[in-house]
């Protein structure tokens, strides 16, 4: 859902981050897994349709290519951190950026009723606008 709706967000800006692309990848995801129902209805909710993506996971190739790693969770930086060879230069939490105190972390709602999925859609979207503006500070 996050790769989507940032992708949906970059589609909106000028110059470099329009042309960005972003890579759904998980640290323990399989390969070719089905997105949940669920998913696919908090998205289509908003017009955006996920319908047809299948997980990955994250490898150190795309880790190399990437402009920014962002993570749902403290432990998927973690993870990264530890395994990666070298750690991406610009691995940040998807919800970093937000001003005040709020809760960086976004928690997987896989199983959960559709209103979990909604809610999580909901701060993932909320967390757009600041991550934006912070990638293009790294553009500029």
């Amino acid at each position: 859902m996050a790769a989507a709706l940032l992708q949906h967000a970059l589609a909106a800006e000028p110059g470099p981050l329009r042309a960005m692309k972003v890579i759904s990848a998980g640290v323990a995801a399989r390969l070719g897994e089905p997105v949940s129902e669920n998913s696919v209805a908090a998205l289509k909710k908003v017009g955006i349709d996920i319908s047809l993506h299948r997980s990955q996971p994250v490898t150190q190739q795309m880790l190399d290519g990437a402009f920014a790693v962002l993570c749902m969770t403290q432990s998927h930086s973690v993870m990264i951190e530890a395994t990666a060879e070298p750690v991406p230069r610009n691995l940040h939490l998807f919800r970093e950026f937000m001003p005040g105190e709020v809760d960086r972390e976004i928690g997987d709602p896989y199983g959960g009723p559709l209103r979990l999925y909604e809610a999580v859609r909901d701060e993932m979207v909320e967390s757009i606008p600041p991550l934006v503006k912070h990638l293009r500070s790294l553009t500029g």
